[in-house]
């Protein structure tokens, strides 16, 4: 199993980094190799990514959500084994850290190789640099959704 961990800290509050974040079919503007992710339910996404010319498709589930503190997700059914959680913290008024925490089992010879030599961390690292940009750029969230999924009790509205 791959893991890459990346933190970064961004000049926008806490509620607003988060609420981009729940904002998932925006990040093939940030995300190199995700070519569109379409939100099927509150939630559960389908994604399509390519990477080094390997095209998958998967679906992915919130297994546990908190407004302004975290996301957590895994894949369903598929081929792809791909879990994470974002994480979010106040720093100040207008400033939060972000971090990203991502596992993997990575597939075939050109997949672990780029494991084993550190492609993945190098990628989520850039992925990570641009949502800074992209979200202080922006300076306010294109949407939220601020539903609360307890690992146990599934999704709820605050």
């Amino acid at each position: 199993m791959a893991q890459v961990v990346e933190t970064v800290d961004v000049n926008v509050p806490v509620s607003t980094a988060y609420n981009q974040w729940t904002q998932f079919e925006t990040f093939p503007e940030f995300m190199s190799g995700v070519e569109s992710i379409t939100q099927t339910t509150p939630t559960r996404s389908h994604w399509v990514t390519k990477v080094a010319g390997v095209r998958r498709e998967f679906d992915t589930e919130i297994t546990e959500q908190h407004p302004d503190q975290r996301i957590a997700w895994q894949t369903v059914g598929g081929d792809v084994e791909h879990a994470g959680v974002v994480t979010f913290d106040q720093l100040g008024a207008g400033a939060s850290r972000v971090t990203v925490k991502l596992d993997w089992e990575p597939s075939g010879v050109a997949e672990k190789a780029g494991a084993a030599v550190g492609l993945d961390d190098h990628r989520v690292k850039a992925d990570t640099k641009r949502f800074k940009e992209f979200i202080e750029q922006r300076g306010a969230e294109s949407g939220a959704w601020r539903g609360d999924v307890d690992p146990t009790a599934g999704p709820t509205m605050r």
